[in-house]
């Protein structure tokens, strides 16, 4: 039986004759396979063969103004990141140039691609993005003149509309230089201070008022200019270049704070970081909702990096009791003198048992994981559980169904109950299911304590949901 197996010392044993004849019957009626096929025969041929093939598939892409369906679009995803690797694979190490105006080509596909799909999924951007990482893999070996290179990238940055090109500048940085670099803050401060040209107004003719018009392309153009100089300064290593692109009150915005931080730790400034961040933390009557993890990381590097450990471990416990966040409450425990961990650990578990909503607690339990305390959470606040919280609800009680039965059960029935008393059809197999893991685990349940037992709770069913007809038939049903 192994020489059947579909594998590649099998195939190579049956011939290139029999093989052929395989390929060939495989790609019968598949243009996208014998476009594959086809691009690996020219590759064969040298970098001068494909380049032509591959730069014949761009302009048919190009020239494509049928809508892309979700399917299609796929599809064409899969094809481009094949292109991706075959101008990696085959052209990259001999010629990098080439393989280098090739993979910028396939980048200025994106604009009409998005044009005719939806891709709220980020299907073509992930593709697009490994083309870029190709062109950062390639950088160093490429043989440009960084003049040149940064007018090419200045060019590009500036007519994208749907971020193809955003990390040019830092994919691309080895290759510019100190001239590239130079050249390319020269020219984005020059645009910063002209007026918008009129291919900048074209972008937004569909306002009428021409003041309007043009202060919207202004600022449109500027976020481009403005990303552009931000990154050369990061390439040039120059944090306060990269600071004064941003207004002091944009310095404090969650989204930018933790990467100015960065910047200034890397720099050696951590007062100043640490400044920055105390500025951007949210307040004791912001929305209590608010997390961002990035942000309090940055916080923790900083208070690390001035050796204030009183500091840090209460800032850890705080993002613990507030987001109940298993990293910050294992570093605050490792940074505790000795024998104060247990108690920290004792009040930590205080905190989740009363913690709401109480399936923020269960995510917790199953994130650490601890799933003692998760069942002990469970039998005392069975009552307050969510059933529609699925996500949470079914992997626990996976979990727990081995060593803690009861609480096992008690989250498929806080699903089962949701699904019949809100009279989600949809969910009525996945009830019975859960119905039949509650028979199973009842063997394994000496004690229901004040919770129902199984006979009663399978009785009380019956009696509430005793015409939904449909529940019932495919529990009967398997």
């Amino acid at each position: 039986m192994a020489g059947k197996a579909l594998n590649k010392k099998n195939l190579l044993e049956l011939g290139a004759d029999t093989l052929a004849d395989l390929l060939l019957e495989a790609v019968k009626g598949d243009a996208a396979r014998q476009r594959r096929v086809r691009m690996v025969l020219s590759a064969d041929q040298g970098p001068e063969a494909i380049t032509a093939d591959l730069l014949k598939r761009f302009a048919s892409i190009r020239r494509g103004r049928s809508f892309i369906s979700r399917k299609a679009q796929k599809k064409l995803a899969r094809e481009l990141a094949e292109l991706t690797r075959l101008v990696e694979t085959r052209i990259a190490p001999d010629a990098p140039d080439a393989a280098f105006d090739l993979l910028w080509a396939e980048l200025q596909l994106a604009p009409g691609i998005h044009e005719r799909t939806d891709d709220s999924q980020g299907t073509i951007g992930e593709v697009m993005g490994e083309a870029m990482a190709a062109i950062e893999r390639l950088a160093p070996r490429l043989g440009k003149d960084p003049e040149a290179l940064a007018e090419t990238v200045f060019e590009a940055i500036l007519d994208d509309g749907y971020g193809a090109f955003d990390d040019a500048v830092p994919a691309l940085a080895e290759a510019l230089g100190a001239t590239g670099l130079a050249r390319l803050k020269a020219l984005a401060e020059a645009a910063r201070a002209a007026p918008p040209t009129e291919a900048d107004l074209a972008r937004y003719a569909f306002i009428s008022d021409r003041d309007a018009r043009a202060d919207r392309a202004l600022a449109g153009r500027n976020r481009s200019l403005d990303m552009i100089l931000r990154d050369v300064a990061d390439a040039e290593g120059d944090v306060d270049s990269w600071l004064a692109r941003y207004t002091p009150e944009q310095l404090t915005y969650s989204t930018i704070a933790p990467d100015a931080a960065t910047r200034l730790l890397a720099a050696g400034r951590a007062g100043e970081a640490l400044r920055l961040i105390e500025a951007a933390l949210p307040g004791e009557s912001d929305d209590p909702r608010f997390d961002d993890p990035e942000l309090d990381a940055a916080h923790f590097a900083c208070l690390e990096a001035l050796g204030r450990k009183d500091d840090l471990r209460a800032a850890l416990w705080q993002r613990f009791a507030r987001r109940l966040c298993p990293d910050a409450l294992r570093r605050h425990l490792r940074l505790l003198p000795d024998f104060e961990d247990i108690e920290a650990e004792d009040r930590a578990r205080g905190i989740v048992l009363d913690y709401e909503p109480v399936e923020r607690a269960l995510a917790y339990c199953l994130e650490a994981p601890d799933l003692s305390l998760a069942a002990e959470l469970i039998e005392a606040r069975s009552e307050e559980i969510d059933g529609n919280a699925y996500e949470i609800l079914t992997p626990l009680a996976e979990a727990l169904a081995p060593a803690y039965p009861l609480a096992a059960v008690l989250l498929w029935r806080a699903m089962i109950d949701f699904a019949l008393w809100r009279r989600r059809a949809g969910r009525y197999g996945h009830a019975a299911r859960h119905l039949s893991d509650c028979a199973a685990a009842d063997a394994e349940i000496r004690d229901y304590g004040p919770h129902l037992s199984h006979a009663d709770y399978l009785d009380g069913l019956r009696q509430s949901h005793a015409r939904k007809s449909a529940f019932w038939e495919r529990l009967r049903t398997g």
